[in-house]
């Protein structure tokens, strides 16, 4: 009796299933990558309500983090500055500048100036800036060169991933705040950064938790 169908037909649940898998793992690895924070959040980048250039206050002017951000080496916040403190300046530095001119009237009516938030963490998680700077983790880690932005962005996932595999070896970030501030932006490693980073986990007794209650609370 002859065949109805041809030879090769006998292959065709291999190649289905293989195709089928092929599917499957091209569909996990598509959302795995374009749907993670690397893709979806690095490069976040909004327009802000007044033109501040960091890289003119902190790079060429070389203002210091805290001047605006008081708040980061005692809170879990940095904090956004107050008008107040924009207005220190620009009282008399471009007074009349038209880029300023949000700036000026909402001091005047004594409301805040409201900024478009770039790094935020979800909120079922807990970070504290404070602690990390006692550790010796600079702002650059985290916020990348900050000096050299006109516009702020973000430059890093803020994933849970990426906060893990600081944890579990925070070495490359630790350094030695009696010789280095940790606002310096151009701060490389040196050459003997992991005998300074044992030493300074053993001083301070730095253990970065990686159970889920460390951020989770």
């Amino acid at each position: 009796m002859a065949q109805i169908f041809p030879r090769w037909t006998n292959l065709l649940h291999f190649v289905a299933g293989a195709g089928a898998a092929f599917a499957v793992l091209s569909g996990v690895g598509f959302f795995w990558y374009y749907g993670s924070p690397k893709y979806t959040d690095v490069g976040y980048r909004p327009k802000q309500p007044v033109p501040y250039s960091h890289r003119l206050h902190a790079g060429q002017m070389g203002m210091d983090c805290r001047y605006c951000h008081v708040n980061v080496e005692r809170a879990a916040v940095a904090s956004v500055p107050p008008t107040q403190v924009c207005m220190n300046c620009h009282t008399t530095v471009l007074p009349q500048s038209e880029k300023l001119t949000l700036l000026r009237d909402t001091f005047a009516a004594g409301k805040p100036l409201e900024w478009v938030r770039v790094h935020k963490i979800p909120d079922y998680a807990y970070f504290d800036h404070a602690a990390h700077l006692r550790a010796g983790v600079g702002c650059a880690s985290c916020h990348g060169r900050v000096d050299q932005m006109e516009e702020v962005q973000l430059v890093q996932p803020l994933s849970m991933g990426w906060c893990l595999e600081c944890h579990r070896n925070p070495d490359p970030h630790l350094r030695d705040t009696s010789s280095v501030s940790v606002t310096q932006m151009d701060w490389v490693p040196p050459a003997n950064q992991l005998e300074i980073a044992a030493k300074l986990k053993q001083e301070k007794n730095i253990q970065p938790p990686e159970d889920c209650s460390a951020c989770h609370r």
